[in-house]
């Protein structure tokens, strides 16, 4: 009798053991998650706080300095001047509470072509009015003048238009484009836009093709060149930005995509044309032919004629897409908007041959002997 006992009181014992060690961890369970809940509800409290201040805080940056103010401010933009440093001018002079949240706001609404100028501001101004304002040029002063550069301009035809509206000799101007400490300075200042493709040794205007074509405003009197050409390099800068998805998903560097629009740019008549001439340059690249486009040879000979003859097809130049395979060293012109979205969205056709007729039509063709038929229709029997 008593082993029984003591048999079921060591049951009894084991069992009260179990279930105290049971409550235990059970205890244990709700006090960590007790703390879980807690840190996590202080987590979310302090995110929720912070995302609160921010929120707060750009809200009141994104409100005019002084509502009331009538007082004005002069707010000098210098030609060449970026989104960013526009934003740090219009802090300093305390139109904006905060530069960077003008210039986040300015790229989130995706705003562009400020103007240069001497502008006449007050603080009571919202981030509305001061862009209109940027942008519109309302200023205190006109232009003193202004350079229109057509699609398709080259280099020289570039400098002579500067030369023209500055007072300057157009070789002076041309000697000072491809200077390598002025180059070099511009590549400081746009290194995403320049960069050392631009020096390779064959390429015989470092700038070329990069003076984007518009109608540029000056304010002052015999800006410097750098000055100018600033303005340019920015309006370039801002369209390429819109274009870096579709530019790398081309494999394309920035330089060779301003080459293969340049290419476009100076055998198209039409829009209609763009996408179909760019699709045959691209099929030549991929058959590993040359690209035999006319523009080149002109353009390594610094001609600027309508016809091209078989003794301008021999000259020797990395220019020469009749000898030599791929794109050119460069870009050949200044390409429009057109051009480039033809570079980045080619026609998908068989086409590795194109002419123009004398009426400006442009025919394509898949075959050399087709080319050669269109060619005795179209050019030969004229």
């Amino acid at each position: 009798m008593s082993l029984d006992k003591e048999g079921n009181n060591g049951i009894k014992n084991k069992k009260e053991l179990f279930l105290e060690k049971l409550a235990e961890r059970q205890n244990e369970a709700k006090v960590i998650r007790r703390v879980v809940l807690l840190a996590g509800a202080a987590l979310v409290l302090i995110i929720g706080i912070s995302a609160l201040s921010i929120f707060l805080y750009i809200n009141a940056a994104l409100k005019p300095v002084e509502p009331n103010s009538k007082k004005e401010i002069v707010v000098d933009i210098p030609i060449g001047s970026s989104v960013s440093s526009i934003s740090q001018t219009l802090e300093d002079k305390g139109m904006v509470k905060n530069a960077r949240v003008f210039k986040y706001y300015v790229k989130f609404k995706n705003e562009s072509d400020f103007m240069a100028g001497e502008y006449h501001m007050n603080p009571s101004m919202t981030f509305t009015q001061i862009i209109d304002s940027l942008k519109t040029g309302k200023i205190m002063q006109k232009p003193v003048f202004s350079i229109t550069i057509p699609e398709g301009k080259q280099l020289d035809e570039i400098a002579a238009a500067i030369a023209q509206k500055n007072n300057q000799k157009e070789s002076d101007i041309i000697k000072q484009l491809n200077n390598e400490v002025f180059i070099q300075s511009m590549m400081n200042k746009y290194p995403d836009l320049l960069t050392t493709e631009i020096m390779a040794k064959d390429v015989k205007h470092p700038l070329e093709g990069y003076l984007f074509p518009a109608t540029y405003s000056f304010y002052k009197k015999n800006p410097s060149l750098e000055e100018i050409v600033s303005v340019m390099l920015d309006k370039t800068v801002n369209v390429v930005q819109e274009y870096e998805v579709e530019i790398a998903d081309q494999e394309l560097s920035v330089h060779q995509f301003l080459t293969m629009s340049s290419l476009i740019e100076k055998e198209a008549t039409k829009k209609a044309d763009r996408n179909k001439i760019a699709s045959v340059f691209y099929n030549r690249i991929k058959e590993k032919m040359p690209l035999q486009t006319d523009p080149t040879v002109l353009y390594a000979q610094g001609k600027h004629k309508a016809k091209v003859t078989y003794k301008d097809l021999e000259v020797d130049s990395p220019y020469n897409t009749y000898q030599n395979k791929g794109l050119p060293p460069g870009p050949i012109a200044n390409a429009g908007v057109m051009s480039m979205e033809a570079a980045l969205h080619p026609e998908k056709t068989g086409y590795l041959y194109f002419l123009a007729s004398k009426d400006g039509k442009v025919h394509f063709s898949k075959t050399l002997e087709e080319h050669n038929k269109l060619k005795a229709k179209y050019i030969s029997n004229n």
